[in-house]
């Protein structure tokens, strides 16, 4: 919350001196305001609402008004698909729960392979390289934009490779990258060096990745 205090603030200030807001910093409080619905408001959507709506045996929309200062208004529509008239409407869903199946013990564990990391080094010259390889990842991920990274559709053990939920059962392999976006990283070094490579390659950057 305290980043998007700030940008609020940015932009009262922009406001109180006479200045047009700056598209970008539009942008970053849209973004901020709608991983809070995701994360925080949707969850208690399902918890409260759905269960006592079962009772209802047709279908409706319920259309939530809110301003800031202002009591909320609610306004119930059966035109299911009203939003189609509202230019700016759009869909807030978070990532779905995966399912995964639960395998069982299969004997004693095997030698365990020494830990590895990753260099990446970019054509300009400077050098991620950090003491775990699932960080170096991570920043790689945060310089080129996790945003970005997110469109190409990546899935890593059946969970988006970019997410904003944290999956129940890979959640402590989930690293945060800003803007309620989380990276998934439970995959070995390889895996993670070879999709470092695909998203530089499919965003023409330059780079050359070692295991070291």
């Amino acid at each position: 919350m305290s980043r998007l205090s700030d940008l609020y603030k940015a932009m009262e200030t922009l406001r109180k001196e006479g200045l047009s807001l700056n598209e970008d910093l539009e942008k970053q409080v849209s973004d901020l305001e709608e991983n809070i619905i995701k994360k925080e408001i949707l969850p208690i959507v399902t918890e409260t609402i759905a269960p006592a709506l079962k009772q209802v045996q047709r279908e409706l929309v319920l259309v939530v008004d809110y301003v800031p200062g202002s009591p909320i208004s609610v306004h119930l529509s059966r035109k299911r698909n009203f939003t189609a008239d509202i230019a700016d409407a759009k869909e807030i869903l978070p990532d779905p729960q995966v399912e995964h199946k639960e395998i069982g013990k299969t004997g004693p564990k095997g030698e365990i392979a020494p830990a590895t990391r990753l260099k990446i080094t970019f054509a300009d010259g400077h050098v991620i390289q950090e003491p775990q390889a699932a960080e170096t990842f991570r920043k790689f991920v945060m310089e080129v934009g996790a945003e970005r990274i997110r469109t190409l559709g990546m899935k890593q053990n059946k969970v988006p490779l970019i997410s904003n939920t944290l999956d129940k059962k890979y959640k402590s392999s989930q690293k945060p990258v800003g803007n309620g976006w989380y990276l998934m990283t439970c995959s070995n070094t390889l895996t993670k060096k070879r999709d470092i490579e695909r998203i530089a390659n499919m965003f023409n950057i330059k780079i050359k990745v070692e295991i070291v």
